[in-house]
């Protein structure tokens, strides 16, 4: 008997900064639900990781971009240049890219560089421009996608995946100590939240452990998955300090991690 899929699927392709790491790629995680993959995040690194867990650039159906920084936008050219010239295979359904308001001008601004070299044929490319300054709700056949702003830049988002049957992850982006973050994840299944250093190293726009694990647990969310490591990450135990503030189950992401629910 075949294995059943599950009803949701998060692979992380990117547990990383940019900070070139043999370990970590910069930030990216795939989502699997209803039959479609939604990639959140497009940095340096992520069609590598993809074709590592066997998808192609041409089976990704949605990219979510939670911020404009390039260790979340680093390869948006070079995967719209791949969509337009391959080798053996062509893209047959569009692509939609979801983000802050602002994004078309980016990409607008991309092709005044690049040309029709980052253009896709007509009807291959959707944009859906989210607000950034209050909650929003887009609801596609097989998902619904919330978004909310987050304390890092003028566009930074957070986003919650729930699928058909109800299971939800939420996907923080780069933050600092965020309420809407908290109301976001509320009773979340997993929020994938950005960790980026240790609590002594805390620098303005970014979570520290002990921090992540203070909203996982005002969320009250049932798993916590730190990501969005700096090296200076790897060299102290980041599970204790996330302990700190957080009790229930906890997963420090690596690269190719998958996490399934049924």
């Amino acid at each position: 008997m075949a294995a059943k899929n599950p009803e949701l699927s998060v692979t992380i392709l990117g547990s990383g900064t940019c900070v070139p790491s043999l370990r970590r790629s910069s930030c990216s995680a795939l989502i699997e639900t209803g039959g479609k993959k939604l990639v959140f995040d497009l940095g340096p690194g992520t069609m590598r990781r993809l074709l590592e867990v066997d998808t192609k650039i041409f089976d990704i159906s949605f990219i979510f971009f939670s911020h404009f920084h390039p260790d979340h936008t680093g390869e948006l050219v070079t995967f719209l240049f791949a969509t337009k010239y391959p080798d053996k295979e062509q893209r047959q359904e569009p692509i939609t890219l979801v983000a802050g308001k602002g994004f078309s001008e980016l990409y607008n601004k991309l092709k005044m560089v690049y040309g029709n070299w980052v253009e896709l044929e007509p009807g291959l490319m959707n944009i859906i421009e989210l607000d950034n300054k209050n909650y929003d709700i887009i609801k596609f056949d097989d998902f619904t996608i919330e978004s909310i702003p987050v304390e890092h830049s003028d566009e930074s988002l957070a986003y919650r995946v729930t699928s058909r049957n109800g299971i939800s992850v939420v996907y923080s982006g780069d933050t600092d100590f965020s309420n809407n973050l908290v109301t976001l994840a509320k009773e979340a299944d997993l929020l994938i939240c950005e960790s980026a250093l240790p609590d002594e190293l805390k620098v303005k726009g970014h979570l520290t452990p002990s921090l992540a694990g203070k909203i996982a647990t005002m969320a009250n969310v049932r798993k916590l998955m730190l990501t969005h490591f700096y090296p200076e990450c790897d060299e102290v135990d980041i599970e204790k300090e996330c302990r700190k503030t957080y009790s229930k189950k906890l997963i420090l992401a690596e690269d190719l991690m998958t996490v399934k629910f049924d």
